[in-house]
């Protein structure tokens, strides 16, 4: 009986291992991120707390394109993830899953999203976050990433479509809110990663791949980190002249986007790595702090 157990035992070991590699290849840390810009849009839309069924369509649809979409971004990816440090102990890499299955598996789960979203939500919902996998992968993966500095720049709008998503689901169209809350998220996307650029420049160099610390060095890198920010929060002011959002809203960022430009401008003083990551974490933070203003705006106001 006590080696059956032991051997029971022994069989779900790897399975287990096995899952959790999956769930590594969907990046869960980038969802949690994509998820925050998805969400909030569906409360200003909606001018309140939209349906739970809405809200769990969204949130589990894009869940899984998002972990499709970075599933297929790792298999891509695999052999400079190698060179990378960073990077190099990601599932593919080490040999955890077979790269045929990952494909497979990645694939499999932007279908089930877009299946999830054109019946739970409606059709443009579904088409809006397909295609923001197709622009991930094509454009900013083959395409950009291995060839201009300006990778991230364009490649940043595929990470910036879960806030027209969200609108999308609740209206069924898209209106200026929705296109200044992708505008907000597409002028962050630089300067949030051009942060983490510069705290791993040397694999980044290593692997080839030409991001802005590596072509034009920490200074013009922190220099333009600090000209997105400004942009950034002059867009989150740009929301306020639509009307969709009151006074709560405008304080919010007002401060969130003060500490977010000075904290860019400090990086600039002090371009080091450890700087660069403190303003790196600093910018999820402050990403997240904006769109729960849209929410909370939406529900008090």
């Amino acid at each position: 009986m006590v080696q059956s157990a032991v051997h029971l035992e022994s069989e779900r070991r790897p399975a287990r291992a096995t899952a959790a590699a999956y769930f590594r290849l969907t990046k869960p840390r980038v969802i949690e991120l994509l998820l925050v810009t998805a969400v909030p849009p569906m409360f200003l839309a909606y001018g309140g707390v939209p349906p739970l069924r809405l809200i769990l369509a969204v949130v589990v649809g894009g869940a899984m394109a998002a972990g499709g979409a970075n599933t297929i971004n790792c298999w891509i990816e695999r052999d400079r993830d190698r060179l990378m440090r960073r990077t190099h102990g990601r599932p593919l890499p080490q040999g955890e899953i077979n790269p045929a299955h990952a494909l497979t598996f990645g694939i499999v789960l932007n279908v089930l999203a877009f299946a999830l979203l054109a019946t739970a939500a409606n059709l443009l919902s579904a088409v809006l976050t397909l295609s923001a996998t197709l622009f991930y992968v094509f454009v900013y993966t083959i395409w950009l990433k291995p060839r201009t500095v300006q990778n991230i720049v364009i490649g940043g709008a595929a990470g910036a479509v879960p806030a027209l998503v969200g609108w999308a689901a609740v209206t069924g169209e898209l209106a200026a809110p929705a296109w200044i809350l992708f505008a907000v998220v597409f002028t962050w996307t630089p300067a949030h990663f051009w942060a983490l650029a510069m705290k791993y420049r040397d694999d980044y160099a290593a692997a080839g791949i030409p991001m802005m610390p590596v072509v034009r060095g920490a200074h013009e890198t922190t220099r333009q980190i600090a000209g997105y920010a400004m942009l950034t929060v002059a867009l989150t002011f740009a929301l306020t002249l639509t009307g969709d959002v009151g006074r709560f809203y405008a304080v919010a960022v007002a401060v969130c986007g003060a500490v977010f430009v000075g904290q860019a401008l400090v990086l600039g003083r002090d371009p080091t790595p450890k700087r660069a990551i403190k303003f790196f974490a600093f910018s999820n933070v402050y990403l997240l702090l904006v769109f729960a203003a849209v929410a909370v705006d939406a529900v008090i106001s």
